[in-house]
């Protein structure tokens, strides 16, 4: 065998856990900066609304309480990173995700958050009420 221990351990941790190989340097680099894209609050909170549908730069600063250039300004970061798209109709710029893995992921890690958030305090208001 050739390589060095570690990446021969590497392979077999990686063999072990269910055949994964691990990501390139590329592409762990892009998805270090999509999440860093969602790691702000107000992106997170713009691409869920967009998930739920689309809306303009208007409607969304109202759904996400932010202002109007704010929102304008995470929506064209997230444009630039391809997380969201837009399309003109008249003179309005409608925004929405295109990518149902984007949806996805979002959508599950705000379920996850919320469902363990409410496990959590769900057990202390059941004793508070015995």
């Amino acid at each position: 065998m050739t390589g060095s221990p570690g990446a021969q351990r590497r392979t077999t941790v990686a063999a072990g856990g269910g055949g994964f190989e691990d990501p390139s340097a590329e592409v762990l680099t892009e998805a270090a900066a999509a999440f860093g894209l969602l790691a702000s609050p107000a992106r997170l909170h713009i691409v869920w609304a967009l998930a739920q549908g689309e809306s303009d730069v208007t409607g969304l600063a109202e759904r996400v309480g932010g202002a109007l250039p704010a929102v304008s300004q995470h929506l064209t970061k997230l444009k630039l990173a391809g997380l969201v798209r837009s399309r003109r109709e008249g003179r309005r710029q409608v925004y929405f995700v295109d990518d149902a893995d984007v949806v996805t992921v979002v959508r599950l890690m705000v379920g996850q958050l919320t469902d363990r958030a409410a496990k959590a305090s769900a057990p202390v208001r059941r004793l508070r009420g015995l």
